[in-house]
C-alpha cells in the first residue's frame, strides 16, 4: 500500500505540493465523458511522477431515485464513462450512491484553532422533507442493484474497479432515508453482496464507518479486517474522529478514538495493495487559499501525507 490523494488536480502548483510530500499516486475530480481528457491529464501527472489511478463519477439523481425513464439513459452514460476509464488506463472509479447525500451541522473547533467538521444529530433538522421522498432500506439497496447489475459487467469488461464511498454520516434514518451503511457492518456486507464480482468494492472511509459505531476504536478494526481480508476495498480515506454514532468531530489523524495504526497494521496484514489518502482534513485561517487551486492544498493534507508516510514506513520495517 501506498500514500495518496483525492481531489487535487494536475496543475504545476498542485502536482509540486504532491511530489513535495512524498506523494506520487492520485484520485481526482475529471469529465469521465471526455476520453482524450482522461488521457492527456494522466500523461500530464505522469509527467510529474504522479500515477492519476482513479477519478470520481457523479450519480444522477434519476438513478438514486428511481426515476424512469432517464434511469436508464443515465445508467448507459455510466458504461460509457467505464468504457473510457479502462481505454485511458485508470484502476478505477469511485462513486457515491445516497439519496440525502453528505450532511454535518456547525463546525467545531480543536487544537492550534483547527476547524473541525462535525455532526450533532440533535442539531440537525432531521424533520426537513426531502425531495426524494420516503426511502426504506430495502427499496435503496434494490435501486443500488439496480444500478451494479448493470455497469459491473461493463466494468468487468474493461477491468475497472466500482468503488463505493459509505454515505455520510451513517445513521437510522436521514430525512426519510434508511441509509444503506447502517448498521454498518451489515449494511456494508449486504451492499458487498449484491453482485459477485471483483470489480464492486468500496472507496472505504475509515472515518466514516467509524462516525455509525458507538465505540469506533473497538467496532472498526474487524469491519476492516472482514472487507479488506476479502478483497473488497479499492480505496481508503484515512481519516479519525472522536465521538461516534450521532455526534462526533473529524479530528488530526493523531487524537480521535481509533487507533490509525491498528488499521494501517490490518491492511497491511491483509495484503491491501493500494492508496491510503488523507480525507476531510481539519483547516485553518492561516491555510493558503490560492485562486483556481484545490482547497486540498493546505497545511491539514502535508500533515496527514507524513502521518500516513511513517505508518507505511513502519510497517515495512517490521514494526508493530
Amino acid at each position: 500500500m501506498y500514500v495518496g490523494v483525492q481531489g487535487i488536480g494536475t496543475s504545476k502548483v498542485e502536482l509540486e505540493f504532491l511530489t513535495r510530500h512524498g506523494v506520487r499516486h492520485m484520485d481526482t475530480n475529471l469529465d469521465a465523458g471526455d476520453l482524450g481528457l482522461l488521457v492527456r491529464q494522466r500523461e500530464i501527472a505522469a509527467a510529474a511522477g504522479v500515477d492519476l489511478e482513479m477519478i470520481h463519477i457523479p450519480i444522477a439523481e434519476s438513478i438514486t431515485l428511481a426515476l424512469d425513464p432517464q434511469r436508464d439513459r443515465d445508467i448507459d452514460t455510466i458504461c460509457k464513462w467505464i468504457e473510457h476509464a479502462g481505454e485511458a488506463g485508470l484502476r478505477g472509479l469511485n462513486y457515491n450512491f445516497s439519496v440525502v447525500g453528505y450532511q454535518r451541522t456547525e463546525t467545531r473547533y480543536g487544537r492550534g484553532g483547527s476547524g473541525y467538521s462535525s455532526f450533532e444529530f440533535s442539531k440537525y433538522n432531521n424533520d426537513e422533507p426531502h425531495k426524494g421522498g420516503r426511502v426504506d432500506r430495502d427499496e435503496i439497496f434494490a435501486r443500488a442493484s439496480y444500478l451494479l447489475e448493470r455497469v459491473i459487467p461493463v466494468a468487468e469488461e474493461y477491468n475497472v474497479q466500482m468503488a463505493s464511498h459509505l454515505p455520510d454520516p451513517p445513521a437510522d434514518v436521514l430525512r426519510g432515508e434508511d441509509r444503506w451503511n447502517f448498521p454498518v457492518f451489515e449494511g456494508l456486507k449486504r451492499f458487498s453482496e449484491l453482485v459477485d464480482s471483483p470489480c464492486h468494492g468500496f472507496n472505504f472511509c475509515c472515518g466514516v464507518a467509524a462516525e455509525g459505531l458507538e465505540k469506533p476504536g473497538q467496532e472498526l478494526p474487524p469491519i476492516v479486517e472482514y472487507f479488506s481480508s476479502r478483497k473488497k476495498i479499492f480505496n481508503v480515506h484515512f481519516r479519525n474522529i472522536r465521538g461516534g454514532l450521532n455526534d462526533f468531530v473529524e479530528v488530526w489523524p493523531d487524537e480521535g478514538d481509533v487507533n490509525m495504526f491498528t488499521l494501517a497494521k490490518i491492511f497491511h496484514r491483509t495484503g491491501y495493495p493500494y492508496m491510503l489518502m488523507p480525507d476531510h482534513a481539519p483547516h485553518h485561517p492561516d491555510d493558503p487559499h490560492p485562486p483556481g487551486l484545490s482547497v486540498r492544498v493546505r497545511q491539514g493534507w502535508a500533515f496527514q501525507f507524513g502521518y500516513i508516510i511513517a505508518m507505511i514506513q513502519a510497517l515495512q520495517d517490521g514494526g508493530d
